[in-house]
């Protein structure tokens, strides 16, 4: 439990008690970044409470039962095992914490920034804030949120940031469904409001993970995770633009993309599909480009017209699968469409701004019967109507006029299904270089 000590930097009793795991630690919000973090610092040795405003979803945790989508599920298994972790909605016990995290939300309301979930979550610890304790903001935002909203929300408590309390952004780096880097493996980037807070919140995440990159201010910290998403988003968009022209021109874009990647330097290869989906890539840069019009007074051209061809990409795709129903003799209207994968990435249950199902709504208004499966996802809303999940088997694959593989989840045989589908259509080069008659690609 934190104490009334002054602050006097990394000496600090505080940083004692992070080191020898005597520091309590407080997570708001159990979201897949959140829990997912409070799954780590508990295996980790700390003692943590993970907060959420949503009973089902506590009682459903501390009963030990996973149901938020992208978290590790065996990461989360130790730390419910250690006994270091539980869960509660009394946001109360924030008053008890040494270090607070905050993970909330940070969505989009009609393209602009919406940080109530911040805000609200700032409120309650202001309410409790302990000196001495160390607060870090993690939820994706814009340069200048963690100085400009979450200080002086803290700050109404009537503790000063850098002289009762130290504050700290730390934007997550979680890459759901990822099985090839564990948390400990990704850096984290760590920004304070000054010196002694920038000092202390490394050393924490220094416990964490294996390297902490300390930033010179909290808006370079924040600054640092939009460029991450802005890069992935307009290199998606130049490698979706450049499957359209393939297409037009009769070119292999997947034997391109392979032909450029044997260069050693200079290019990194990233791959078309039906769309980005998620919360960060089609979200986080949206909040780079408000604040440039804001401040800046002036577009962000690149971003936006980024974002205009990936937003595209759903229609293009879907009428690719128009096309290849057309080359067969079908229409689109009345033919039943198998949709494998409607997650926006595989290896993960999350459908937020998922690109299927944006194909999917396109086809269905088009008169199609569409259908899916999901090995993560049970059932999904198209144009207003729950669709639920249908078996992969050698009678729903036949009874398709079309298979459309767009989330290529590492479960599906993709011999057994082109084996026994009549058509299918490979948005993601899930067959590469297989010579199946039947396949057809992006």
């Amino acid at each position: 439990m934190a104490t009334t000590e002054a602050l006097v930097g990394p000496t600090t009793g505080l940083v004692s008690r992070i080191l020898d795991r005597r520091a309590e630690v407080v997570v708001l919000g159990q979201g897949y970044v959140g829990l997912s973090l409070a799954s780590w610092v508990a295996q980790k040795g700390f003692a943590v409470v993970g907060i959420d405003v949503d009973d089902t979803r506590v009682h459903e945790l501390s009963a030990g039962l996973l149901t938020v989508p992208g978290v590790d599920e065996k990461v989360f298994s130790a730390a419910i095992a250690s006994g270091r972790l539980r869960f509660t909605s009394d946001q109360a016990l924030v008053d008890r914490a040494d270090v607070v995290i905050i993970c909330v939300p940070t969505p989009l309301e009609d393209h602009v920034p919406d940080l109530s979930f911040v805000r609200a979550a700032c409120a309650v610890v202001a309410a409790q804030l302990t000196p001495g304790s160390l607060v870090v903001l993690e939820s994706t935002t814009y340069p200048g949120t963690t100085e400009d909203v979450v200080r002086p929300i803290l700050e109404s408590s009537g503790l000063v940031a850098g002289r009762d309390f130290y504050l700290a952004y730390c934007p997550e780096r979680i890459d759901p469904g990822n099985q090839r880097f564990e948390l400990s493996q990704i850096p984290r980037v760590v920004g304070g409001v000054d010196q002694a807070s920038a000092q202390v919140a490394a050393k924490f995440y220094r416990q964490l993970v294996d390297e902490v990159v300390a930033v010179s201010s909290c808006r370079t910290a924040e600054l640092a995770k939009l460029l991450e998403n802005t890069f992935r988003h307009v290199n998606i968009a130049l490698v979706n633009e450049m499957a359209m022209l393939c297409r037009e021109t009769g070119i292999d874009i997947w034997e391109v993309i392979k032909a450029a990647t044997t260069k050693p330097f200079g290019f990194m290869p990233f791959y078309p599909g039906p769309g980005v989906g998620g919360h960060c890539i089609p979200l986080d840069p949206t909040y780079l480009g408000w604040q440039m019009r804001r401040d800046a007074g002036h577009q962000f051209r690149i971003l936006e017209q980024s974002q205009d061809i990936n937003a595209q990409m759903p229609a293009w795709v879907a009428a690719r699968i128009s096309d290849v129903l057309n080359d067969v003799g079908r229409p689109v209207k009345g033919t039943q469409i198998l949709i494998l994968g409607v997650a926006y990435k595989a290896g993960v249950g999350d459908v937020r701004e998922s690109p299927s199902l944006k194909v999917m709504n396109w086809l269905v208004r088009r008169g199609a019967e569409v259908v899916f499966h999901d090995p993560y996802v049970e059932s999904v809303t198209v144009e207003g109507r729950r669709i639920d999940r249908i078996e992969v088997d050698s009678d729903s694959l036949r009874a398709a006029g079309c298979v459309a593989l767009l989330t290529p989840h590492a479960s599906y045989d993709l011999d057994g299904i082109a084996r026994d589908a009549r058509l299918i259509f490979d948005a993601r080069n899930a067959y590469g270089r297989h010579d199946y008659p039947n396949v057809v690609g992006l």
